[in-house]
């Protein structure tokens, strides 16, 4: 399992954790949504939880639920500007 991070995502979490001032990495996860599937969830991680595995690219670390794994294997996640508007992009 695998989630991928460009180098661009990598630096943008780093910098956004360097801003807060703390924490461990990234926590991805998925939810329902609507009747047609699930949506992404993003949030910080300050801890490692029992049940959660961790990836890191480019020195920056991802935490993944185990039962979101088989989700989001392979999962890329990319970080660009377009024009005045920055997101994450999967």
């Amino acid at each position: 399992m695998a989630v991928v991070l460009t180098e661009s995502a990598a630096k943008q979490i780093q910098k956004q954790i360097d801003k807060r001032g703390h924490g461990l990495g990234l926590k991805l996860g998925v939810k329902t949504s609507g009747c047609s599937g699930f949506a992404y969830t993003i949030e910080y991680a300050d801890e490692l939880q029992k049940g959660e595995a961790v990836f890191e690219t480019f020195g920056v670390k991802v935490v993944v639920a185990d039962e979101n794994i088989t989700t989001l294997d392979g999962l890329g996640l990319d970080y660009a500007k377009e024009g005045i508007n920055e997101a994450f992009k999967f």
